[in-house]
């Protein structure tokens, strides 16, 4: 059976309007995994909340490291936690 876990994760760069949750919702979905992706108001950053498969979330953190183009991750921080199975699937929250 595969380790399930949550993680959360906060990107910061160039990270707003440059289609990073859009394109963060689709590779989490394409993954399997839940959760949302948010832009933080007081600063150039991107909140992602994720749980599922262990594996598929580092699969994830390593597209979260990039984005998509147009996107400038200057650093990652990420807080792993317990599964919690609140999300029904993977959405934009605002």
């Amino acid at each position: 059976m595969a380790e399930l876990a949550s993680v959360k994760v906060t990107v910061y760069g160039r990270v707003q309007g440059v289609f990073f949750r859009a394109s963060t919702r689709q590779r989490a979905r394409d993954l399997g995994l839940t959760g949302y992706a948010r832009n933080l108001r007081d600063r150039e950053a991107v909140e992602v909340r994720a749980e599922g498969e262990k594996a598929q979330l580092d699969r994830l953190i390593k597209y979260l490291e990039v984005g998509p183009p147009g996107a400038r991750v200057e650093r990652v921080d990420i807080d792993w936690s317990e599964y919690t199975g609140n999300y029904a699937d993977f959405g934009i929250s605002y």
